[in-house]
């Protein structure tokens, strides 16, 4: 893991660095709005407040037995909001060394800067949004201590998306394919997540299908702490582990591999 190693310790001695290109990175995203700093985070919150409105108040869809809530928009607001920022973040991380070729082409920074920044900016816009619901779901969960799991969750979560992003970024510099590949993934992984239905839904004999989803363990454990105010089970735990160990030994092997061929792949 000697390569996985040295970029952390990049990462440390460039940490005000990170910290400036994310400013960077979140101003960017609204530059020259009316609204600016709002519109990031005004999106995806009229996203979920849709939710809500459609399914629980103009329809008023509920849930069978098996679910954690009845409400259908409630249910439906825990795990979308948490892949909204999944989504983002790995489909901007992905394309980060793409967009900063000319740059790393005339400067010696550390490529995993940039698909480490472009995954910051997107947890600095949907991380508040998570807290913000979490508050909201205070008549579900009650505050019981189930809740103190949001915050280690979260940072779970963080850690298995910047290994991706930095994956794919990877895979995206050597063959472009991998962007559009990914995007397909991405709008349609949402069905192997039980975001749209709970668990007890999904046939028994094809669930195992659900693990292949790096967020299906995330989403099962936002729904655990927000809906009812419980600590997550441990396979949600194990699952995210699995996926962070998969990746950062799959990362450190594709740092190895292109050391000395990423710039040019740009």
């Amino acid at each position: 893991m000697r390569s996985l190693l040295q970029n952390i310790r990049e990462l440390v001695a460039s940490r005000q660095l990170i910290g400036v290109m994310t400013r960077r990175e979140v101003a960017a995203r609204h530059a020259g709005t009316a609204l600016g700093v709002l519109w990031p985070y005004l999106q995806p919150l009229l996203s979920v407040a849709a939710y809500y409105l459609v399914f629980d108040i103009v329809f008023s869809m509920r849930l069978g037995d098996g679910a954690k809530t009845h409400a259908v928009g409630t249910f439906l607001i825990v795990g979308a909001l948490p892949w909204m920022a999944f989504c983002d973040a790995v489909a901007r991380g992905m394309g980060s060394l793409l967009e900063a070729g000319a740059m790393l082409q005339k400067n010696p920074l550390p490529p995993v800067l940039f698909p480490v920044r472009s995954v910051l900016a997107s947890s600095i816009i949907f991380g508040p949004l998570m807290l913000l619901v979490a508050l909201c779901y205070t008549p579900l969960h009650h505050m019981q201590w189930g809740v103190l799991a949001l915050l280690p969750l979260m940072a779970m979560q963080l850690l298995m998306t910047v290994l991706l992003a930095y994956a794919l970024a990877i895979f995206a510099a050597a063959l472009r394919d991998t962007v559009q590949v990914v995007g397909f993934a991405l709008s349609v992984g949402i069905y192997l997540t039980p975001i749209l239905f709970p668990v007890s839904m999904f046939p028994a004999q094809w669930r195992w299908l659900l693990w292949l989803n790096p967020m299906a363990s995330y989403v099962q454990g936002y729904q655990s702490i927000l809906l009812q105010g419980q600590w997550p089970d441990w396979p949600v735990w194990l699952g995210g582990l699995v996926w962070i160990v998969l990746l950062a030994v799959v990362v450190n092997l594709l740092v190895r591999r292109s050391r000395d061929q990423l710039v040019d792949w740009l």
